[in-house]
């Protein structure tokens, strides 16, 4: 690979932290600019990390630092909504025997590992910055960042979201679609019997679940119809999760006497978005999110945003020639993975919605993983 490529990465996320600092590994010069001033550091509740996820920031050197924020565990239970418990399910160890089935960790202390390994990397990173493509050749792009610098690149890599300007303004018209469920979030402090994962169907909402993030602490979520936010005042989010998640026992009563505070709950709809055909236009590329989007099902969304990020850092890294062909084949690496996380997720939303009783919902859970135990 020539020494002096240069490669502007649009958003810092996942997709777009991890990338970086894999292509800093290599030599390759990067720009990160990301249009938020905080770089994300304080937004979301938590996250599920699955072994294919772990893999990925092994990969990227992070590893014990999120094994020493998080909290590991090996099985998820499907309880009735008073919380008995129905079903137990060991994970598969989708990133190898050597690597925890699964971590939960607050997202921000994620967000603040990826952003301490980036800077670390040497990168350059903007933050409070838009960039906006001027015009690209078979052999680059010119860019103009909102701060007035312009500059010219070998390379594009749109990591910018789920509602990502670049994939817009490259022409992909795909959009994310709502399914027409959405989830309510919530941080809180873990109760001493909460060990892995719980999900409770039925009841007031679809599905109400928890999952440990760390020694004292967790994230709870309930899933429910989506409504118009408009009719949601964001002061009334802590009174309406409790409304909900009052309905269901186990632990979910020493949970609820927690959330109090409106600010720190969220809520979001559940949207599903998979770009078909391929994912760049010339010399700029769709990664994470902006490609591909699910519902938070089967926990896969972070994990299919950090898999892109290292297959498509392998083919930048071992190849010389960075046009249409190695794009091409980045997206035939990762599209049928992907497809088959999304379409999987979207169905075990959609069984809810449909009230189906007799769903095969740790079946599908457990195909789907099986394949994930393949490397990408």
């Amino acid at each position: 690979m020539p020494p002096s490529r240069k490669v502007l990465v649009i958003g810092g996320g996942p997709a777009g932290n991890a990338l970086t600092i894999l292509l800093r590994r290599a030599g390759v010069a990067v720009d990160l600019v990301e249009a938020k001033q905080d770089w994300n550091a304080t937004a979301g509740s938590g996250i599920t990390l699955q072994g294919n996820a772990l893999r990925v920031l092994r990969d990227l050197g992070v590893w014990e630092q999120v094994s020493a924020r998080g909290y590991g565990f090996g099985s998820v239970g499907i309880t009735a909504p008073d919380g008995t418990v129905l079903h137990v399910q060991d994970d598969i160890r989708t990133g190898g025997d050597d690597l925890p089935a699964t971590v939960g960790m607050q997202r921000p202390q994620l967000q603040r590992i990826l952003i301490d390994a980036v800077r670390a990397s040497g990168a350059d990173v903007r933050l409070g910055t838009t960039a906006t493509i001027v015009g690209q050749d078979g052999a680059g792009v010119t860019v103009r960042l909102s701060d007035g610098h312009e500059a010219r690149y070998d390379l594009v890599v749109a990591a910018d979201g789920l509602g990502s300007a670049t994939r817009t303004a490259i022409g992909i018209t795909d959009t994310p679609e709502p399914t027409g469920m959405a989830i309510w979030r919530v941080a809180a402090p873990r109760p001493r019997g909460v060990t892995r994962t719980d999900l409770a169907y039925g009841g007031p909402a679809y599905i109400a679940g928890y999952c440990p993030t760390g020694e004292t602490t967790l994230y709870a979520y309930v899933a429910e119809a989506c409504r118009d936010r408009a009719t949601l005042p964001p002061e009334r989010y802590a009174d309406e999760m409790v409304r909900l998640a009052s309905a269901y026992g186990g632990h979910w009563p020493e949970i609820t006497r927690t959330i109090t505070d409106p600010g720190q709950v969220n809520y979001t709809w559940f949207d599903r978005l998979l770009v078909e055909g391929s994912w760049h236009r010339g010399r700029v590329v769709l990664i994470g999110d902006a490609a591909h989007c699910c519902p938070p099902t089967l926990a896969q969304g972070a994990a299919m945003s950090l898999e892109d990020a290292a297959v498509l850092a392998e083919l930048l890294t071992g190849g010389d020639d960075w046009g249409d062909a190695l794009l091409s084949a980045y997206y035939e690496r990762r599209i049928g993975r992907v497809r088959a996380v999304v379409e999987a997720s979207v169905q075990l939303g959609q069984w809810q919605l449909d009230q189906v009783r007799d769903a095969d919902v740790p079946g599908l859970m457990a195909r789907t993983m099986a394949r994930l135990q393949e490397r990408p």
